[in-house]
């Protein structure tokens, strides 16, 4: 688990226990949220949201604000596992 601000607000990052995330990769998803600032403070208790980052692939983030501002990494989904469908048809994503 990590604690950070945003605003008045005080946060916490923690990770799924069903998902294992290398110490590199945590920092990377932090600094990304970081990033996020003070839109982090619209979304509702829980809503979801992704993000999508060239090194770490999909981030899926659950949020929570009672009763405490509590931002989960729910699932990693790495770009080798993306589908795009178009039209009936399903292919893998290429970037």
């Amino acid at each position: 688990m990590y604690r950070f601000s945003i605003g008045s607000q005080e946060w916490i990052l923690r990770f799924s226990p069903h998902i294992e995330i290398e110490p590199e990769i945590k920092q990377a998803i932090i600094s990304t949220i970081l990033q996020l600032g003070s839109e982090l403070q619209t979304y509702s208790h829980g809503e979801s949201f992704v993000i999508i980052n060239d090194y770490v692939g999909i981030i899926v983030f659950n949020v929570e604000k009672i009763p405490s501002f509590i931002l989960t990494v729910s699932n990693i989904v790495n770009e080798e596992n993306w589908y795009i469908q178009k039209k009936l048809t399903l292919k893998k994503y290429k970037s």
